[in-house]
This record gives structure tokens, C-alpha cells and sequence, in this order.
């Protein structure tokens, strides 16, 4: 009987030897990983003024992973914006020893203030402030040429037929210029001793600020001058 219970002993601590335990479940890693994902793309995106939201998750690879706890680090491109279709790996590490890359697909949406048209805005038009609106509308791959504040197109004037509820663009509007070519100018060049002045003509159009061309006509030669007001430029001296 002593020899039963020994070779049942000994029998069943051979099958404990042997025998290795079960591994977390593959539905337990998939929301560790999911959630590590989650927490990149709430921490990418902060600070940035949108509304951020993962709209979809699909994950490629394994995830029958050893038991016990596991790091995960998420690597996206270098050039990733924060939203948009793109794919992501995730490494998963346990006592700094990588055990595997998991690729994963994401697809993250953000919405952000942009200026939209209430009507129709002719072509030429100066644009007023009562005929625009902040919304928040989806970022897509034309995004950066979106207005994203009333006053950058707010007594401007529409360069194409700009359509109701409309996103507005930074290339359908320009500014009103304050002096047209052909327009005589007082051309000035200053420092802080000296003043001087001549007469010139503009052979550009601009507005305030911007860089146009105009003929000294004394001396008949082109030179660059920048837009006063609606008739005076400044040279470089």
C-alpha cells in the first residue's frame, strides 16, 4: 500500500513538472493592448484643441502571450498628425525582454474649430463677419488649408464663389489691395537718422503688409516695396 501511495505521488508531481500553466487568454491581451493604444492616442493628441476620438481598432498578430504583467510601448510614424487611417505597432515587453510586435490598425477621427460659410459669398465680395461661423468639422488630408479664425477672413475678399455651409479656405480668400498697379506711390526709405521720399509708380498690386514692385521715377529703376497704406511703400535702407 506504502508503495501505491509512493508511485502516486511521485507520478502526479512528474505531471505538475510537465504540465505548464495556462497562458492569459488571448481576449485578456487584446484589451491590455487596446487600451495601451487608447491611452497613446489620447496622450499624442493633447493639447491640440480637438475632439478625438478612436472610431476603429483592428489588431494583426498574436497575443497569446506569457502569463504575468507586460509593458506595452506604441511606436507610430514620425510624421503621424494625431488623426487619420494609419497603422501603429505595439511592443510588448516583460522584464525588458521583448516578446513581441504587434501591428495594429487605427483609425482616429478629430474634429476642430473651423470657419464655415452661413450663405453664398460671390466671387469678389468683401467678406463679413455675419457670414461665417466657427463649427467644429472633421480634420481630412485638406484640413491645412481650413481658416481656423473669423478674423483671417474677415474683410477679405473672396476670390472664388464661396458655397453655404461650406468649410473656407485659406486659398479663397485674399486680402483687398490698398494699392493696384499702375498707381502712383510715395516711395520712403528711413533709418533712424534719415528720411527720404520720391515719387514712384507701382507696377504690382498689394495690401498692407505685402511686397510689391514699384518704379522710382526719378531714377526709372524697379525696386521692392512694402505696402503702408493706399499710397505709400517702404524700401530698405
Amino acid at each position: 500500500m506504502k508503495r501505491l501511495r509512493l508511485s502516486l505521488f511521485i507520478l502526479l508531481l512528474t505531471l505538475t513538472a510537465f504540465c505548464p500553466r495556462p497562458a492569459l487568454s488571448a481576449i485578456d491581451r487584446e484589451q491590455e493592448v487596446r487600451e495601451a493604444v487608447t491611452a497613446f492616442v489620447t496622450t499624442r493628441t493633447a493639447g491640440m484643441g480637438w475632439d478625438v476620438h478612436l472610431r476603429r481598432l483592428t489588431i494583426s498578430g498574436s497575443l497569446k502571450l506569457p502569463d504575468g504583467v507586460i509593458d506595452y510601448e506604441v511606436v507610430a510614424p514620425q510624421k503621424w498628425e494625431g488623426w487619420g487611417q494609419i497603422t501603429v505597432t505595439v511592443l510588448a515587453r516583460q522584464n525588458n525582454r521583448l516578446l513581441s510586435n504587434i501591428p495594429v490598425r487605427i483609425d482616429v477621427a478629430a474634429l476642430a474649430d473651423a470657419v464655415v460659410s452661413l450663405r453664398q459669398i460671390e466671387h469678389g465680395r468683401t467678406i463679413a463677419a455675419d457670414d461665417l461661423t466657427l463649427q467644429k468639422c472633421e480634420l481630412t488630408q485638406s484640413s491645412h488649408l481650413g481658416i481656423r479664425s473669423l478674423d483671417e477672413a474677415v474683410g477679405k475678399k473672396a476670390r472664388t464663389t464661396i458655397r453655404a455651409n461650406q468649410q473656407v479656405r485659406t486659398d479663397q480668400v485674399e486680402k483687398i489691395p490698398l494699392i493696384k498697379s499702375g498707381q502712383l506711390v510715395t516711395i520712403i526709405a528711413e533709418n533712424e537718422v534719415l528720411k527720404l521720399s520720391v515719387s514712384g509708380k507701382a507696377n504690382s498690386s498689394g495690401a498692407e503688409g505685402d511686397i510689391i514692385r514699384v518704379q522710382n521715377l526719378t531714377s526709372l529703376k524697379e525696386i521692392p516695396a512694402k505696402v503702408i497704406n493706399g499710397s505709400t511703400v517702404q524700401i530698405a535702407f
